[in-house]
């Protein structure tokens, strides 16, 4: 469990493929993190393998890249990081689990006043789930909705901390982003899909 707010932004040293998957090496700031911890690469929940002071190893497997872009990620890609919620931390974002539901993708990016407003196109089945002014996970940040101009289009607003501390600051029209609904949405929506389908 995560709570989406990013914690270092970390780049990629190296990337093997196998038969399984791929094993990606990251550089980061983290010092004392262990074998078997978890860890939110742009939001998508990873296993450390081996690490060492800033530095670790983590595998994504086939069904992993199948739900997100981490099959092209290259030497030098810079990714967001978290590391799991400890009990007893604060909860400033919201609840992320690090299961990203699918890939978005950058329509348009404009400045007004002192924000950064992002319009993203997200597959069906995650806009279904959207709530004006509710949370969304996008590449592992936490973020409100802040419009739905149409019903496959999130909008929402960038500040300059966020632009400053993660990646999103660096995102232009057609790059894909990693989306994940919030999960109170999710078992709403499934719990009243019965009486929806009635």
């Amino acid at each position: 469990m995560f709570t989406g707010l990013i914690d270092d932004v970390g780049i990629i040293d190296s990337v093997v493929s196998s038969d399984t998957g791929r094993t990606l090496r990251v550089r980061c700031h983290y010092t004392d993190l262990g074998p078997g911890e978890s860890v939110a690469l742009n939001g998508a929940c990873l296993t450390v393998r081996e690490c060492g002071p800033n530095w670790f190893t983590t595998a994504a497997v086939a069904t992993t890249l199948a739900r997100t872009t981490i099959g092209r990620w290259t030497t030098g890609t810079t990714v967001n990081l978290e590391r799991a919620l400890r009990l007893g931390d604060r909860l400033g974002g919201h609840f992320v689990q690090g299961h990203v539901d699918g890939v978005g993708q950058v329509r348009a990016s404009r400045r007004e006043a002192d924000a950064q407003l992002v319009d993203l196109a997200v597959p069906t089945e995650i806009a279904e789930g959207l709530v004006l002014h509710g949370s969304i996970s996008v590449d592992g940040v936490s973020l409100t909705v802040n419009e739905l101009p149409s019903p496959d289009i999130v909008q929402v607003s960038l500040i300059d901390y966020t632009l400053r501390h993660t990646t999103l600051g660096t995102l232009l029209v057609g790059d894909e982003v990693h989306i994940e609904a919030d999960v109170i949405g999710k078992y709403v929506r499934r719990w009243m899909t019965p009486y929806l389908n009635s």
